[in-house]
């Protein structure tokens, strides 16, 4: 993936601040699409969160999507990860659709396929957590070694791997596409029911884009 990835960082401290950075299409709903031949690109509702081959963690039948397209090699994915989770798990009724976007290079690309190839084996969420949790640039030989800590078969995943790979990849392609589609232009990025949010928030942030997520899916 020849690219040069930017990260968006969002820390203000107040909610009118956050949406002032984020800009106006993340205080708009994003569905039904426009006819504007600029939006041309932008992928539908379904295709974003209703991908059958998509991991999704937190409560698969919540009320709230959150959408989120990042690398394991991004140190602001992998600071971010500890709270998101702790907002999902205190709210309860997110659905957690992860998107693998591997833009820092090759072994980005390894980690996503083997973390992709551990849903074959249901260690999925252990492979994420495992990958996403360390502090140092991942390498091929940490990512086996970081998998089998975790619990995972290594060598099932490298067969399951070479057996989906057609499948695998394909997953890979579209989550680039949709990223596009939606001009994001680094990791992580978000979509937050029908808000888009290209960049970090706090806890507190996320608890709020929630909130007005669910008000503008009531009013409709």
């Amino acid at each position: 993936m020849k690219r040069v990835p930017s990260t968006a960082i969002i820390s203000a401290s107040s909610r009118r601040d956050v949406l002032t950075l984020l800009g106006a299409a993340a205080a708009l709903s994003l569905w039904p699409r426009d006819s504007r031949a600029e939006d041309a690109d932008e992928p539908d509702e379904g295709a974003v969160l209703r991908d059958p081959d998509a991991p999704v963690l937190g409560n698969a039948a919540g009320d709230i999507a959150i959408v989120e397209w990042f690398d394991y090699n991004c140190p602001y994915c992998r600071n971010l990860d500890p709270e998101l989770q702790q907002v999902i798990h205190d709210d309860g009724k997110v659905r957690w659709v992860l998107k693998e976007w591997p833009i820092l290079g090759p072994t980005s690309v390894v980690a996503a396929r083997m973390a992709l190839a551990c849903k074959y084996q249901d260690k999925y969420a252990k492979a994420h957590d495992a990958l996403i949790g360390v502090s140092s640039k991942l390498t091929e030989p940490r990512i086996d070694e970081l998998l089998a800590e975790a619990g995972v078969d290594i060598d099932r995943a490298k067969r399951d791997l070479a057996a989906n790979a057609k499948a695998i990849d394909a997953m890979l392609a579209r989550n680039d596409k949709q990223a596009r589609g939606l001009r994001f232009r680094g990791t992580p990025s978000f979509i937050v029911g029908k808000f888009r949010v290209p960049g970090v928030l706090t806890m507190a942030q996320f608890e709020q884009v929630i909130a007005d997520a669910r008000k503008a899916k009531a009013a409709n």
